[in-house]
């Protein structure tokens, strides 16, 4: 349930993040290497500062473990991918609330992917192969 950051050329151990309440699946520093996300076991994903090692955020709403996360290359959307069959995307640079997505479902978020000019071309179709139930 921890996250140790080290220096690799010394090999010493520059801080240790500590918050998760399950063991930790995933890590993914952002392109600007100034945070650091961590996916784990208790279904949530933390943002660290790297730096500092404060807590950012925690995102939570997958129903189960998380197996791995990644950054956009702006460093402005994290996907993260869990147990429970389901890959969310976090925008990072709002406080926007994920349940509001659930209730509008996979096919308004296909749309708006695809129709919204502030999305890039290389996420229009992110979401193209994701099943949705009936």
């Amino acid at each position: 349930n921890t996250v140790k950051l080290w220096d690799v050329g010394s090999g010493r151990l520059i801080r240790t993040l500590t918050g998760h309440s399950s063991y930790v699946n995933s890590v993914e520093f952002s392109p600007d290497s100034k945070t650091l996300a961590s996916s784990s076991g208790d279904k949530t994903v933390k943002l660290w500062e790297v730096d500092s090692g404060k807590l950012i955020r925690t995102l939570t709403g997958h129903s189960s473990a998380i197996y791995s996360v990644g950054f956009s290359p702006d460093g402005k959307t994290l996907a993260s991918s869990s147990e429970d069959k389901t890959t969310m995307l976090w925008r990072l640079d709002t406080d926007f609330d994920p349940k509001v997505l659930r209730q509008r479902g996979c096919n308004w978020v296909r749309s708006y992917l695809q129709n919204n000019p502030n999305v890039s071309e290389s996420d229009r179709h992110i979401c193209d192969g994701v099943a949705t139930e009936p």
